[in-house]
């Protein structure tokens, strides 16, 4: 069983991604590492954040690491929120319910209601070159991007999810993510889909 860190203690995000990878991988999350650092993540882009978080455990763990950060981007917006997604509202932190109500305030009632969510995983491998005299340990960094197009809703429905689930409505349903349930949105989801491509690529190895 091979053995790779993922960046989060989020039991949500540990469930789905352990349910893709299989029993090949044991995916460990930062508490199994007993990490408690608080980690910088304080880049303008969805890949430098993941990389910086996936880079910080390599860099003093010395585990082979993957991270995620995923932004909603708004069309009408520019893009917003975008990398700022979590801390979108004025001096909050993960505030769901204030971060959905400063999306829909600045929407109005603009009739271009275009979003996507977009996730980028970023993967930390340590690897040796054994084409020179001394072989050299260095880090190879992939990246795997998974995105679903839909659109804002005009208010909130729905209770399950977290984040910007209950104003998101996915391309091809009518019904927010919130009130898909979690069955239907892991199966279709940003995260889902760059994390499939995560799986694909660790199992090139073992198959």
């Amino acid at each position: 069983m091979i053995e790779i860190v993922f960046a989060t203690n989020n039991k949500h995000k540990l469930d789905e991604i352990r349910q893709i990878l299989g029993e090949e991988f044991k995916v460990l999350s930062l508490n199994d590492i007993n990490c408690h650092d608080e980690i910088p993540e304080d880049h303008d882009t969805l890949e430098e954040n993941a990389r910086q978080k996936a880079e910080y455990i390599n860099n003093h763990y010395g585990i082979n690491c993957f991270a995620d950060d995923t932004g909603l981007e708004v069309d009408a917006l520019g893009g917003e929120p975008g990398v700022h997604s979590a801390r979108y509202a004025d001096g909050t932190d993960h505030d769901s319910e204030a971060n959905m109500q400063k999306l829909l305030a600045k929407l109005g009632n603009n009739n271009n209601r275009r979003a996507r969510f977009r996730t980028v995983i970023a993967l930390v491998e340590e690897e040796e070159d054994f084409d020179t005299e001394f072989p050299l340990r260095f880090q190879n960094v992939k990246y795997f991007e998974g995105i679903v197009e839909g659109t804002i809703a005009y208010e909130k429905s729905g209770h399950e999810g977290f984040g910007y689930d209950p104003i998101f409505i996915p391309d091809g349903y009518d019904k927010s993510f919130a009130e898909l349930g979690e069955d239907i949105k892991n199966k279709i989801s940003h995260r889902a889909r760059a994390v499939q491509k995560l799986a694909d690529y660790l199992k090139r190895d073992i198959r």
